[in-house]
This record gives C-alpha cells, sequence and structure tokens, in this order.
C-alpha cells in the first residue's frame, strides 16, 4: 500500500487554529470554577483533598452549568454535520463519516495533549487531579458544556456510539467511574489529521491498493449494477462468491473503475480489521477482503454493524446465512473470459505506454488462462522478467511459463506434475486420432465462447469443462499425445496418482477425488487420469456392501463430471471396462490403434534421430519393422537398451544393437522371438 510523504504545513496549521478555539473554551472553564471553588488557589490543589474541598464537594450543584454564553468561542458544539465554512482534515473527515460537530469538538478535546503540552496540566488541573492529564468522560462533557447526567451525553461515548464504533476513540480504564475514565485518539488519526497518510505500520504485507481495473471484465451489466450498489449512500456490504479464483476480484476491479472509487485489499487475520477500516475510513476508500477465516460470523457481524464504507467480501464459500442476522447483499461473481486478451495486452505494455506490437498470436497464447485479479498484472510482469533474464524478446514461451507460475496449485499432494517438453512432431498416429487431438485443444481454448458467449451449455449447473477418453493397447501414445495436449495448451500435466486416491474406508475415495477436482477448477493445468478404468469403472448389480460402496464412487464421479470446470484425459487399455454413463459425458473419444508396419517405420526413425550413429544403425528399419510388431513406447524402450549397449562399448549404436533391444522386448512380453539365432 502506497503511502505520501507527510505535509506539515496547511493541516497541521488548521488543527492547531482549532486547539486555539479549544484553550479559549478551557480558560472559560478554568475561569468559572476558580470563582466557585475556595480551593482554586491552593498550590497542592489536586495532590490532597482539603476540608474546604471537601465542604464544596458536598454543596456543589449536582451539575456543572455550561461556560459563559456570551462568548463565541465558547458556545456549546451542536448535534449538525460541520459545515463547509471549515475545510480542515478533522471537518471534512467527520462529513465524510456523517460525524457531528459535537463528535468533532469530542475529538479535539481528546487529541489535544497529544498535539499540545500545554493541554497536560491544563487537563490534570481540570481533572482535580495532576497525574490525569488526558482527557476524561467528564471533562469532555464540561468542555462540550453538555451536564453530565443526560443520557444522551453520556450516550456518546458508549461502544456502540459512532466515534467508538468508528474506531476514532477509545475509552479507556473501564474499572475507573465512568466520568473519571480516560480518552484517547489513535496515533494513526492524529498522523492523518496533521496530513501524513503513511499507512498504518501495523497493517504492513497485509493491505495493498486494490486500483480501479481498465480492462473489460466479464458481466458487463452486473459490473455496472455492482458499481451503482458500491456509490450507493449509504453504503452496502456485498459478499461475493465466486466459484473460480480471480473471478471475483476482476469483477469488484471492474466495478470499482466504474464507481470512480480506490479501495484496500486486505489479505491480514481477523483480529487486524478494524485497524484496515480506520484506515479506509481516513482515506475515503472502499474495502476488499478475499481472506475470510474460517468461521467469518464475528467478521460479518464487525463489518455489517456499522455500514459506513462500502465493504466487497470475495469468497469461494457460500453464504450462510447463520453467520450474521444482518445479512450483506449476496451475489455470485460472473465467469472470466479465458485469457482476458485485453488485460494481457495491458499488462505488458511497459511504464503504463501504448500497446506494443508483439512477435505472437496474444490471444492464442493466453486463451487456456483464467487468471483473474492481480495475477494477470502480475504474470505479465513475470513474463518480461524472464524475457530479460535470457536478453530476448518477449515470446509466447516467456508468458505460458510465467502464467503456469501463477497457477500453481495444490494438486501435487495426489498428482504428479509434468512441464510438458514435447510437441506435434513427437507424436506418431494415423490422421484421425491426430485431428481429434487438436480438436481436443481446440475446443480448451474456445470453451468459454463457445459454452458461453454462446450459450451452448446445456444448463443444470454443468460446467464448461474438457474431457476426453485416450483408448487403446499399451504404449501407442495415449499419456505422450496428453502431454502434447498440454503442451500446446501451454500448461502442466498432472498424473492423478491412483495410490493416494482409492482409500480402503468408505468415502474416503470420494473425498480425495473431491480434492482433486476442487483444486483442479481453480487450477489452470490438464489433470490426467491414467488407467482410469481403475476409478471409472462399470457399475455392478448389487450383491453386497462392497457393490454398494463401489457404485456409490461411480455415482459420485458421474455427478462430478457434470460441474468440472478444468481439462481432464481419461486413457485406459480396457475401453469396454469404462461405464457407458461416463463415456456419454465426454467430449471426445479417441482410439490409439496398434501401429501398422509403415508406422512402425516411422516410429523407429523418430526414436533413432537424436541416438548417435542412429540413422547408420537404422538402415534396416523395414525389416526390424516388419519381423517385430511393436507399439511406440515398445519401440522406443528398444531403442533406449540398444544405445545402452552401444555407450557400454564407447561406440555408436548398431544394427545388432536394435536388434538386440527389439528381441528383448520381445522376451519381456513373453513372445516367441522371430528368427532367433537366425536373423
Amino acid at each position: 500500500m502506497s503511502g505520501t510523504t507527510p505535509d506539515p504545513g496547511a493541516p497541521a496549521d488548521a488543527l492547531l487554529a482549532r486547539l486555539d478555539e479549544l484553550r479559549a473554551r478551557a480558560g472559560a472553564l478554568v475561569d468559572q470554577r476558580s470563582a466557585d471553588d475556595p480551593t482554586a488557589g491552593d498550590p497542592l490543589r489536586g495532590l490532597y483533598l482539603s476540608e474546604d474541598a471537601v465542604r464544596h464537594l458536598l454543596h456543589r450543584p449536582p451539575h456543572q452549568g455550561p461556560p459563559n454564553e456570551q462568548t463565541p468561542t465558547e458556545q456549546p458544539p451542536t448535534e449538525q454535520t460541520p459545515t463547509a465554512a471549515r475545510d480542515d482534515r478533522l471537518t471534512r473527515l467527520a462529513r465524510r463519516l456523517r460525524l457531528t460537530e459535537l463528535d468533532a469538538t469530542v475529538l479535539l478535546i481528546a487529541l489535544a495533549p497529544d498535539l499540545d503540552r500545554g493541554f497536560e496540566p491544563l487537563y490534570g488541573y481540570l481533572n482535580d487531579d495532576v497525574s490525569r492529564r488526558r482527557a476524561t468522560v467528564g471533562l469532555a462533557l464540561d468542555l462540550c458544556g453538555l451536564p453530565a447526567h443526560l443520557a444522551g451525553a453520556r450516550a456518546r461515548f458508549h461502544p456502540a456510539a459512532p466515534l467508538t464504533a468508528l474506531g476514532l476513540l477509545t475509552v479507556e480504564e473501564p474499572e475507573r467511574p465512568f466520568l473519571s475514565r480516560a480518552l484517547r485518539v489513535p496515533d494513526r488519526l492524529l498522523a492523518h489529521l496533521l496530513g501524513d497518510d503513511t499507512p498504518d505500520p501495523a497493517l504492513a504485507g497485509q493491505v495493498s491498493d486494490l486500483l480501479p481495473g481498465t480492462e473489460a471484465a466479464a458481466g458487463g451489466d452486473f459490473v455496472q449494477r455492482l458499481a451503482a450498489r458500491l456509490a450507493t449512500d449509504p453504503p452496502t456490504v456485498v459478499y461475493l462468491h465466486e466459484r473460480r479464483e480471480g473471478d471475483g476480484l476482476a469483477a469488484v476491479r471492474a466495478a470499482l473503475g466504474a464507481a470512480g472509487l480506490a479501495a484496500l485489499h486486505f489479505t491480514g487475520p481477523e483480529d487486524h480489521v478494524p485497524g484496515l477500516l480506520r484506515e479506509a475510513r481516513l482515506g475515503g476508500r472502499a474495502v476488499v477482503l478475499s481472506s475470510l477465516p474460517e468461521r467469518p460470523a464475528e467478521l460479518l457481524r464487525t463489518l455489517t454493524a456499522v455500514p459506513d464504507l462500502p465493504v466487497v467480501l470475495v469468497a469461494p464459500r457460500p453464504y450462510d446465512p447463520q453467520w450474521c442476522e444482518n445479512d450483506p447483499l449476496v451475489l455470485e461473481a460472473p465467469r472470466q473470459h479465458a485469457g482476458a486478451a485485453r488485460a494481457w495486452a495491458s499488462g505488458l505494455s511497459q511504464d503504463g505506454g501504448p500497446e506494443e506490437e508483439l512477435g505472437f498470436d496474444l490471444a492464442a497464447t493466453v486463451a487456456p488462462y483464467r487468471l483473474g485479479g492481480d495475477r494477470i498484472a502480475r504474470a505479465a510482469r513475470a513474463a518480461r522478467g524472464l524475457a530479460g533474464f535470457d536478453g530476448a524478446p518477449l515470446t509466447a514461451a516467456h508468458l505460458r511459463l510465467a502464467a503456469r507460475q501463477q497457477g500453481a496449485s495444490g494438486l501435487e499432494r495426489h498428482a504428479r506434475r509434468i512441464s510438458p517438453d514435447v510437441d506435434w512432431g513427437d507424436l506418431v498416429l494415423p490422421d484421425k486420432p491426430l485431428t481429434q487431438l487438436r480438436e481436443l485443444a481446440l475446443r480448451a481454448r474456445h470453451r468459454d465462447r463457445v459454452l458461453g458467449d454462446w450459450r451452448l451449455s446445456a444448463g443444470g449447473g454443468r460446467g464448461r469443462g474438457v474431457l476426453g477418453l485416450f483408448a487403446g493397447e499399451s504404449g501407442t501414445g495415449k499419456t505422450l499425445s496428453a502431454e502434447v495436449v498440454a503442451a500446446e495448451l501451454g500448461l502442466d500435466l498432472y498424473v492423478v496418482q491412483l495410490s493416494s486416491v482409492v482409500d480402503k474406508y468408505v468415502g474416503e475415495t470420494e473425498k480425495n477425488l473431491e480434492r482433486i477436482f476442487t483444486e483442479a477448477d481453480r487450477t489452470d493445468a490438464v489433470l490426467l487420469f491414467d488407467e482410469a478404468d481403475a476409478v471409472f469403472g462399470k457399475r455392478s448389480e448389487v450383491k453386497d456392501a462392497h457393490d454398494r460402496y463401489a457404485n456409490m464412487e461411480s455415482a459420485y464421479l458421474l455427478q462430478r463430471l457434470e460441474s468440472f470446470d478444468g481439462i481432464a484425459l481419461l486413457t485406459t487399455n480396457l475401453r469396454a471396462n469404462i461405464d457407458e454413463a461416463f463415456t456419454r459425458r465426454l467430449d471426445l473419444v479417441v482410439d490409439f490403434p496398434f501401429p501398422d508396419m509403415e508406422q512402425r517405420s516411422a516410429l523407429w526413425r523418430h526414436s533413432l534421430s537424436h541416438v548417435p550413429g542412429g540413422v547408420e544403425a537404422g538402415r534396416d528399419i523395414a525389416g526390424l519393422s516388419r519381423e517385430f510388431e511393436l507399439a511406440g513406447g515398445t519401440i522406443r524402450s528398444a531403442v533406449v537398451t540398444a544405445a545402452y549397449l552401444a555407450a557400454g562399448r564407447g561406440e555408436t549404436v548398431t544394427t545388432a544393437d536394435l536388434l538386440e533391444g527389439a528381441r528383448r522386448e520381445y522376451r519381456k512380453a513373453g513372445r516367441l522371438v522371430p528368427g532367433e539365432g537366425t536373423w
């Protein structure tokens, strides 16, 4: 949160001028007491009680009357809001917070000893105790000309009164009688009144300026209505439920921009909220909270008790009416368009200057990412930093890496992360599955436009996820294809580890799967369920409790896939084992055929392209492809074996090495090696 250099000029002069008026009012009170109190001239007054002082106390009227009303500076303050006749910070603060002139005077009385040391002995004299050098409730009432027995006057110092409820005044020493309790103003308030706008040090690292957004956000009509509500008088407390992290902040930023408001973004603990609200009140800013405690009931009661500020709570949890009797305005954050190319372009423009010409298609590059709030700006800065580190112009690779860093998640607990290092050139497949894979990437890139803008979603709370099934024999390229799709989208691939998902206890498997899907919903990543038939298998007839609970697991998965917003791929060697209900919910089913002789030759050549001597050794690839019916993964394993044999001799790979590698793969599979010992 930014601060400004303290201005020692006009604000301090205006406050000192008000202290002169207060000093005149205190002088009138001193004169009044001197005329009535026989101990007024005693040099030890306030240190002990003399017999004359006791008799004076016994015969004193039950309340002090106001000072002499003939002096203009001694007129009692009113219940009216301060007029524009003054233009100092105290007056402006009082008008902004709807404080009365009386409230402003009480604040001035309380802060006087912190600004002018001359008020300390003066207050000690008026308190009849030289050790009591701060204003007390009774002294404040006397200086304001209010009888201490009036309930309305005393109510000015109750916890629910404006000054105390707004955090501008503290009534200390609750064990003392009410009228002798000391009054104190926060140091931050005094600094503000003197012209110092440096943020409260207690909020360091917890509060930042949430500047109004200039980028276009989804839900334009929603943003305009939210902006109008934030600008209403009295202000509104809004609870904005977001289904995906960043959607809420993006909408709030756009609404603040439309309303012309600045805001403080708070991510600290609940006990610092009073200081946050005070800081926002001093600066006349809205408050946005995106870090709610586990039990937000007390926080909501605090925020809705004194609705003097526009407050927005952004949370992934739906609002619970049990949290608060005075309900805030509960809204659903609109989905943000994937990519938000305009926001990315704005973030990439250096020093806020005009957008520069990029050497790549920005919209296509950022389409798979659903970052919101400030994460786009942070990713853009990180991309420029990466480009500077490489000493090269900004590229799509820099942007994708920066976006993936912003989308880091907690999926590692149940999944293994793979940073893709392959491309379409690493796939050797027939045209049909290759076309389907490209379509899968196309669906992931344009799902928001088709399902959202064009309203082709089926409804019923269905998500905008992309689901695909890769079916084929082992080694036909299913996992590699998933990695290529992730690379095409610029996303990380997370391979779900079934050992950390399946649990022997009833219901625990579903809980683990829910954690995975929830985290994947908020993460820009591709989720891969390898050997998916272990989890997405067919339901069976219920014969015992085991069948019942197994079917409950499948039913949960069917429901969860309906609302999934991410990208999930399933692989299986046995497509027939996948429940038909899952198949209906899939966007694409890609069959990976076993490679024919021509494809096997292409796979051998591709695997040998980076092996020293591989081209020479692979002259008889046609013979290897004809004699050994191997899938792509197995061919790669054979080449790896040949490479190790050559490395052990310190030579290049030979045809004999490749032959031995192929034979070993046949033996591992328990198959009869063709031409054993004769080829």
